[in-house]
């Protein structure tokens, strides 16, 4: 049991130690996105759950703007400095000032937006009907109440517990989110319908909080009522968030057209967006934002000790690293559109036209899967530099990009929901090949052939790789399998996944990808979870610095 706890008590030193805990509790947290889905599909119609997630939109917001942006850009880069000067002490207090300051004005935000919601959710949501204007504006309150404060306070823990190297119960939180979500639709739905999943997501939220607890005491960390804005960490992290905060801005009034143009189109639009954009972050948040999210203190470390070397083989790795593995997806996503849309969201009430334009949808993101996985990484390499400017012009570039293709595409030319995945690809590739080229320029220039050989041969692999699905999809799909039929679906998509894989993995060995071999190892390692989890280490005792945990 003591090497079992361990578990949670182990720091995670490289990026790839790292990465391995984030992809495996995302990947968990993103699986059951798909049950909480699937589930919610299972019980109510398309029309029904557009309500649902535009209901989302001011909560996401207000978290976006009040904690992402300090979380990202500002907050771990200068935390980890302290810890790195051992100041664990002046660390804390300017955590436990950031967390106060941003409950105060989530207090004052949030009263204006609780008096008038049903007019706010009445211009976020042009195409819905009056009914559904007041069922949207009820969630949104509840939501605001029930969810926005435990997850501000435990995203800030999240960020302490990272700095830390600890990334095991961090990327738990959101694990725990899911399953109280899901608990709300199988335990209330029966009884308050749609209001089950929209108390689900409270329950969620205060799991989301409680499960950091522990191990935020364990490190010694003891929360201050202390608003002191001119404390000089505090004040160094937000004269850095302004910037962030301003392109976060931005992207909600991206995230925010996407919404209202796709409310036009119908209630059932909105579910088919959503369901589309949740699929396409599997990869997006399974290796690009872990992969990022392990990097930044090792890049901010690199930043802190002036050793620009390692800070430049650190990105490469971390882009190595994401394209690896979203290539195929990318690839599997656009072939198998269809097969893997019915499976992970068919259901009685989710018709055949909503599973087509879903799958386009879908297709239509994925073109852009590397370039939104590899951008999480670049705009952290800014701001483990301290730059936090380069990344908001460049996202508003995107943003505005992304914007304008929309409403081109859906109110000059009249296309379908899909066209808001086009869009979103166009802009998410520019993002990446400006922010790249910035990056290049301020650190003196990578090394090309490192860079840009695997990753050539990584797409000439991935090009194959759909090529192998797309023949045995044809051949067998009806001919051998009644896909009608949930298990000959189920079978037709492993297969030609399957095959796929196999072309991807059998093309980067013999092209001599040195990430076969990484992955190659993570998967030895995952044959033997004894030595890996439960290994010795040490305790945990407060009142120390960084390097009393183990």
């Amino acid at each position: 049991m003591k090497r079992f706890l361990g578990l949670f008590l182990r720091q995670q030193r490289s990026v790839r130690s790292a990465s391995v805990i984030l992809v495996s509790m995302v990947f968990t947290s993103r699986v059951l996105g798909l049950v909480r889905d699937r589930l919610l599909n299972a019980r109510f119609a398309p029309d029904e759950l557009g309500v649902y997630f535009a209901a989302f939109r001011m909560p996401n917001l207000i978290f976006e703007l009040l904690v992402m942006g300090a979380l990202t850009s500002a907050f771990i880069p200068v935390f980890t400095r302290y810890l790195s000067e051992k100041e664990e002490g002046k660390g804390f207090g300017m955590a436990a000032t950031l967390i106060n300051l941003s409950v105060i004005i989530l207090c004052i935000a949030a009263i204006p937006i609780l008096v008038w919601t049903v007019p706010i959710s009445r211009f976020l949501a042009p195409g819905f009907t009056e009914t559904q204007i007041i069922q949207m504006a009820a969630f949104t309150r509840i939501m605001i109440l029930a969810q926005i404060l435990p997850l501000l306070i435990g995203n800030f823990f999240t960020g302490i517990l990272q700095s830390y190297n600890l990334f095991f119960v961090p990327a738990l939180a959101p694990v725990v989110y899911n399953v109280g979500i899901i608990l709300g639709i199988i335990l209330l739905s029966p009884a308050f319908g749609l209001y089950g999943p929209v108390f689900g997501v409270g329950i969620g939220a205060l799991l989301f909080l409680c499960v950091q607890l522990p191990l935020i005491i364990a490190i010694g960390y003891r929360h201050k009522l202390d608003v002191n804005w001119k404390n000089k960490g505090v004040s160094e992290v937000l004269r850095l968030i302004g910037p962030r905060t301003l392109g976060l801005a931005v992207s909600q009034v991206d995230s925010t057209v996407d919404l209202m143009l796709s409310s036009l189109l119908g209630a059932r639009m909105v579910t088919v967006f959503n369901f589309a954009q949740q699929l396409q972050q599997l990869p997006v948040g399974l290796f690009g934002v872990t992969v990022a999210q392990a990097a930044l203190p090792t890049l901010s470390a690199a930043t802190a000790r002036g050793d620009h070397e390692e800070f430049k083989r650190s990105i490469i790795s971390g882009i190595h690293q994401i394209l690896f593995f979203v290539l195929p997806a990318s690839a599997l996503f656009i072939v198998l559109r269809i097969p893997v849309v019915r499976l992970v969201f068919g259901a009685s009430r989710f018709d055949w036209e909503a599973t087509v334009l879903t799958g386009m949808t879908l297709s239509m993101f994925s073109i852009s899967i590397f370039a939104q996985a590899i951008v999480n990484i670049l705009a952290r390499g800014f701001y483990a530099l301290y730059d936090t400017k380069t990344p908001v012009i460049v996202s508003v570039i995107s943003i505005a990009t992304n914007t304008i293709a929309s409403i081109i595409f859906i109110k000059l030319f009249g296309l379908p929901v899909w066209s808001l995945g086009l869009s979103t690809s166009i802009a998410s590739i520019l993002n990446a090949l400006v922010l790249f080229i910035c990056l290049n320029r301020r650190v003196g220039g990578f090394d090309p052939r490192n860079l840009f050989a695997p990753a050539v041969k990584m797409v000439i692999a991935a090009f194959f790789a759909g090529v192998a699905v797309y023949f045995p999809l044809k051949i067998f799909d009806q001919l051998v399998f009644d896909t009608t039929r949930t298990f000959g679906l189920l079978l037709l998509t492993g297969i030609a996944g399957l095959a796929g894989l196999s072309t991807y993995l059998l093309l980067v060995w013999v092209l001599d990808v040195s990430e076969f071999k990484s992955f190659i190892a993570l998967i030895s390692r995952v044959r033997k979870p004894k030595a890996v989890l439960l290994a010795p280490v040490n305790e945990v005792t407060s009142g120390g610095a960084q390097d009393k945990i183990s």
